[in-house]
């Protein structure tokens, strides 16, 4: 499907259902789906909720994403030469007090989470595809248990465009 991207905490996933063909985004049913819920996100982050559980989403824009635990920050690739160029835009982004960062709410979380495409079934990842060409797509997230103010930012400088999205305790 092709995003948006949703962190999903590893005690959710089993609540979150992705895209199904009785949703309103591919399916011709009337139901709203975790998939158009998060569709419906429509700024650079946001939170939904996932049965007793928030979920982070990610934008419109599946852009490749990283999560740096060491910053507690997602770059997302936009356009960059190489991910050398990205890193460094990103920790420009990071150290520069005049980052204008945009507010997007506050997320909580018990702990460790998943990065992954919303269009996916919690249940479905590490399973391969019914035509043999792979898994979905999954990346671990090491956060603490807590609230996280969420803040995000898109840069655009020569030959770079980079996306943040930053946490910070609330």
């Amino acid at each position: 499907m092709g995003g948006p991207l949703i962190v999903v905490p590893v005690s959710a996933l089993d609540s979150w259902h992705g895209c199904t063909m009785e949703g309103t985004m591919i399916g011709d049913g009337t139901v709203v789906d975790d998939y158009d819920r998060a569709c419906r996100v429509d700024d650079w982050a946001g939170v939904i909720e996932v049965g007793d559980h928030q979920a982070l989403v990610l934008g419109e824009v599946s852009y490749r994403t990283c999560y740096l635990a060491e910053h507690r920050v997602f770059i997302r690739w936009s356009v960059a030469s190489s991910a050398a160029e990205l890193f460094e835009a990103a920790e420009a982004v990071l150290a520069d007090d005049s980052t204008p960062w945009v507010d997007c709410g506050v997320w909580e979380t018990d702990g460790a989470a998943v990065l992954m495409d919303s269009a996916e079934a919690g249940e479905d990842l590490g399973v391969p595809y019914p035509d043999g060409l792979g898994f979905p797509s999954e990346a671990p997230v090491q956060i603490e248990a807590g609230r996280w103010r969420i803040a995000a930012v898109e840069i655009s400088a020569e030959h770079v465009d980079v996306g943040v999205v930053r946490l910070s305790p609330a």
